[in-house]
């Protein structure tokens, strides 16, 4: 039985809605969990104000990480609502994106998309690999001045 035949597998989407989920370090927050836990997918910003997720992989980390969903991050809104419907398993997806990030705090207002790739041993990573591993992917896709404003703010919060 291949890995994604596995009864442990599983797909959902989810629209996300709370008081401040976005321009807050929500979606990114939401990466690093599924960084955290090898998972699949994409999160968006919707013009309502709510955030799209989409989410593949072991079951019990996709509700662990719509569990911190709900729970919020550091800036975010807490008690967010997930309303979630079942998907159907992408054997092909093997990368989970933030679609058109942008960053408030590091006056980031270029959209990029932040593109995690799978890692191949299906394993979890600390929150704190999470973070630096997303903090190379923030680094490997912005671009100029952007580039300049990330490295700026990353240098500002390890002094």
């Amino acid at each position: 039985m291949s890995k994604t035949d596995s009864p442990k597998q599983a797909a959902v989407t989810a629209t996300v809605t709370g008081a401040d989920i976005q321009k807050v370090g929500f979606r990114a927050m939401i990466q690093k969990e599924a960084i955290m836990y090898n998972l699949a997918g994409s999160a968006r910003n919707n013009p309502d104000g709510t955030v799209s997720v989409s989410l593949q992989g072991d079951k019990d980390r996709i509700e662990d990480t719509l569990a911190a969903i709900r729970g919020g991050s550091k800036k975010s809104s807490k008690n967010n609502t997930v309303n979630q419907a079942s998907a159907a398993l992408d054997p092909n997806l093997k990368t989970f994106t933030v679609f058109a990030w942008t960053s408030t705090t590091r006056n980031i207002t270029n959209p990029y998309d932040l593109v995690f790739t799978l890692r191949p041993a299906d394993d979890e990573i600390s929150l704190n690999d999470a973070k630096a591993a997303w903090n190379k992917i923030a680094l490997s896709t912005l671009k100029g001045d952007d580039l300049t404003k990330f490295n700026n703010h990353m240098a500002s919060i390890d002094e």
